[in-house]
């Protein structure tokens, strides 16, 4: 019998190389990185790399995997500003419009049942606008190997929470008139649409799987849930401003 030579996973190793690539804004394609062989290597590395850059928050975004797993990865760095905030600007950064809510009790694992959607909203404290910034230190992102990707934690490049809104929007979000203006121009302006139809899909999805960890969606938490406009680049720093059903704004500058 032949044994096979291939070295076993490191996802130590696999959280180093994504963060040395992010601390020096550099991207490397997929075939230059030991891939994690399943879900749980891919969540620990992307643990090794949140220890490597010192993320501390409890704000959280959600997704789905192409197979239907639901998943989250820390946002960093994360930044609370009403009316203004400062974050770096890097070529290839992509911007979202996001709904995030901010937990107002734990939602621990249920072990017979599964949560309701009014469960969730029931489990919300606060409602917000709020803006993810997008670059991944993977040429393709997540197009090749998502579990990579998830290591990376999802593209995560930095996250403002901005204003309150009423509670009620975790309903109403879709259709909402949203206008997003860079350096005064029009970058979006149309209805807020979700991938999903529903904003608190992906959190639904996450909050009723038993693979999650027993530490999450715990009281305090921000959970981001998802583009209102898709994930537009940004070409240029500047300013951004987002407004989000005529009242409701959050200002941004991209250094």
């Amino acid at each position: 019998m032949v044994e096979s030579t291939a070295a076993p996973f490191d996802p130590r190793a696999l959280a180093s190389k994504l963060h040395g690539l992010r601390r020096v804004r550099n991207q490397a394609p997929t075939a230059d990185f030991a891939l994690p062989p399943n879900l749980r290597q891919a969540v620990d590395a992307q643990n090794f790399l949140a220890a490597d850059e010192a993320i501390t928050s409890n704000a959280w975004k959600v997704t789905v995997s192409p197979d239907g797993q639901a998943v989250a990865a820390p946002l960093h760095p994360f930044v609370q500003a009403d009316s203004g905030a400062r974050i770096d600007w890097q070529k290839g950064i992509r911007f979202e419009a996001e709904i995030a809510v901010r937990l107002g009790k734990d939602l621990p694992i249920l072990r017979d049942g599964n949560y309701s959607r009014a469960d969730i909203v029931g489990a919300i404290a606060a409602v917000y606008i709020g803006a993810e910034l997008l670059v991944s230190a993977i040429e393709e992102s997540g197009k090749i190997s998502f579990l990579l990707f998830l290591a990376d934690r999802l593209g995560n490049a930095g996250y403002v929470l901005g204003p309150t809104v009423a509670k009620s929007v975790v309903d109403t979000a879709g259709g909402t008139p949203l206008k997003v203006t860079l350096n005064g121009q029009s970058i979006y302006d149309a209805p807020a649409q979700h991938p999903k139809g529903d904003v608190l899909t992906w959190l639904f999805e996450y909050a009723n799987d038993g693979l999650r960890p027993a530490s999450s969606l715990k009281a305090g938490d921000v959970i981001t849930t998802g583009t209102l406009c898709g994930a537009i680049e940004l070409l240029t720093p500047g300013d951004i401003e987002i407004t989000f059903g005529g009242s409701a704004h959050l200002r941004i500058t991209l250094a």
